[in-house]
């Protein structure tokens, strides 16, 4: 997934307009970037294992009549850098394409590279060998792949550049009579273009005819961001999965490790006394009124905060197919969504042709942040602090209002499962339960300046919480709990949140689910095997117990089969505990050895 941009001028371009271009185009990701620049002897692709800006720094526009290129968050491999080039044919694509395994047995040539978007190179060699019209790539790139796909491709030898997306994450404009493309409207509208429109037709320009094209690759990574997922049975036989006899409450299966848990006289614990279901949605119509004004009879009308997990994909379902709204879509990412995320964010948005804004933090620094608190945890183990581990993707609720600034949308609809509510991540920092609360997630000032103490409190145990990525810590905090929301609406509050009927919905969507567990739930979310691994280890539950918990006070399952579901879900998931400790920089058999060591809530 990246950024895209360029320019084709019938002159010189503006080496100022595409500077602005190409910082925009570094929200959507810093990892990778490449450049092609036309010069009288042909087409010069440059690539770099690093952002953008350093690389226009280091390449001469010179009299260049055309510039295009990307700022690329590495998904789908890192070895491999766009532009890709092959057959004299070049291609930046933002988007991943999920079935690019499916197509090379049908193609005449054979794979070279790692990266995914290789095949489109591919796909119009032979295209163009068998005696196709150039014009027609675009729609039979779009037939054979699926996920998303925005796309410049240019065949230098023919002297035409192809634009062509299937979800509308690309758009042109004009100025001064040349032409303009990036990602993203707000990029073109920054620089006063005119006539920005969204890109799902093939537009096809003429480019400077060359046969030749000379490739450049700057390599200076120095860590892999994307780890080698080496399995390894010694280390998967580190991970215990005890079986402890624990009471449990006799109406959920919340246990009695659980926070600030107490049982009546026939064994029903408070959780459930004090129970007030959530999962009663308000009449449809009731939203159907309240989106009214603001829909719009041309282009997008609403964001929807979207994660790839299993209850944005339903939620973003819902808007479209029987909302019936225009969104676009935004996804904030820290560096702990993994390729499965996004590949189905790649999936939903491709079926549903909805425009994917993506805001890239520094991958490298979070993940350092991340090490840093998971080091001085390991040093002080507290269940009330894991929570700081996954402190880092607050900001999602900052980069809200960033996206509504830019494309002028101010309503988002969130598909948040209404079933989530835990209470034990912050019960185990010595908060206690409100059962009054009504929100997934904690707010108010009270709340939040108690438990700020209770965590200063618990940081002072191990001081080296106290480094450099406190402010990060505690700035996304506030964006979560403190700044005000406004023109937002949960689409569970109107919509009965049904799993069989969620899963059996994004099964159409050919939806991926995790091979390495049987739950849906998170399966995208790098961070979430790891903290429930400490959690079921010293305590002997996790928040897939207070999730069935509550699907059975709300009438969806029986205890009998709450039990079956958390046995299996609750088992430690390898793959993903390997992947999250190589993204950080942690030794596995030393970290899984000092959480086995910690004393346990039972006995």
């Amino acid at each position: 997934m990246c950024g895209i941009f360029g320019i084709i001028a019938n002159a010189i371009i503006d080496a100022r307009d595409l500077a602005s271009l190409a910082r925009h185009a570094e929200q959507r990701g810093r990892d990778s970037s490449g450049l092609v620049v036309v010069r009288d002897d042909g087409y010069d692709v440059q690539r770099a294992d690093f952002e953008i800006r350093k690389l226009m720094r280091k390449v001469s526009l010179g009299e260049s009549g055309l510039a295009m290129g990307h700022s690329r968050l590495i998904t789908n491999g890192l070895s491999d850098n766009q532009p890709v080039v092959r057959d004299g044919i070049i291609v930046i694509h933002n988007g991943i394409i999920v079935n690019h395994e499916e197509i090379w047995p049908t193609l005449t040539r054979p794979r070279e590279l790692e990266v995914d978007s290789e095949v489109i190179a591919a796909i119009a060699a032979d295209h163009l060998d068998a005696g196709g019209a150039v014009e027609e790539i675009g729609q039979l790139v779009l037939e054979k792949c699926k996920g998303t796909i925005s796309c410049a491709l240019a065949v230098p030898r023919l002297g035409k550049l192809l634009l062509f997306s299937n979800n509308g994450s690309l758009y042109t404009g004009t100025k001064d009579d040349n032409l303009y493309f990036a990602s993203e409207s707000y990029a073109l509208n920054q620089l006063g273009c005119a006539d920005v429109g969204q890109v799902f037709d093939t537009v096809t320009a003429d480019i400077p005819v060359h046969d030749t094209i000379k490739v450049s690759d700057i390599r200076a990574r120095v860590k892999n961001l994307i780890p080698t997922l080496i399995l390894n049975s010694t280390e998967e036989a580190l991970l215990v999965y005890p079986e402890p006899e624990i009471r449990r409450c006799t109406r959920c299966i919340l246990p009695e490790t659980m926070p600030f848990i107490r049982f009546d006289e026939e064994g029903v614990c408070n959780y459930c006394h004090n129970y007030k279901p959530r999962n009663v949605p308000k009449p449809k119509e009731e939203l159907f009124k309240l989106v009214e004004p603001y829909r719009r009879a041309h282009g997008p009308d609403c964001i929807v905060p979207f994660s790839g997990g299993r209850d944005s994909c339903y939620g973003l379902h819902l808007i479209v197919e029987e909302l019936k709204m225009k969104p676009i879509t935004y996804t904030y990412d820290w560096g702990m969504v993994t390729d499965l995320g996004r590949r189905n964010i790649s999936r939903m948005c491709a079926e549903l042709r909805v425009e994917n804004i993506i805001i890239a933090d520094d991958i490298a620094k979070k993940r350092e942040n991340i090490a840093k608190n998971l080091k001085a945890w390991l040093k002080a183990p507290h269940l009330g602090m894991v929570s700081i581990l996954t402190a880092g993707d607050k900001h999602f609720f900052r980069h809200v209002e960033t996206i509504k600034k830019q494309t002028g949308i101010n309503l988002n609809l969130w598909g948040i499962n209404p079933l989530e509510v835990t209470h034990f991540k912050a019960g185990f920092l010595g908060v206690p339960p409100d059962f009054e609360e009504d929100k997934v997630y904690y707010n108010g000032v009270r709340k939040q300046l108690r438990y700020q103490w209770l965590r200063v409190q618990a940081m002072l145990k191990s001081p080296g919480y106290f480094n450099s990525s406190l402010w990060d810590t505690l700035s996304g905090e506030y964006y979560r709990s403190f700044m005000k929301k406004s023109d937002y609406f949960h689409i569970f509050d109107y919509w009965t949140w049904d799993e069989k009927l969620v899963d059996q919905t994004l099964a159409m969507y050919d939806w991926e689910k995790a091979p390495d567990t049987n739950t849906t739930w998170r399966i995208g979310d790098g961070t979430a095997a790891f903290y429930n691994y400490i959690y079921y280890t010293v305590a002997g539950f996790t928040e897939h117990d207070t999730f069935r918990s509550n699907q059975i006070r709300e009438g969806q399952i029986s205890r009998e089969e709450a039990l079956v579901r958390v046995k299996d879900e609750n088992r430690p998931r390898y793959p993903n505990i390997k992947w999250y400790l190589d993204a950080i920089g942690f030794d596995f058999e030393s970290t899984i050895r000092t959480i086995n060591a910690i004393p346990r809530l039972y006995a």
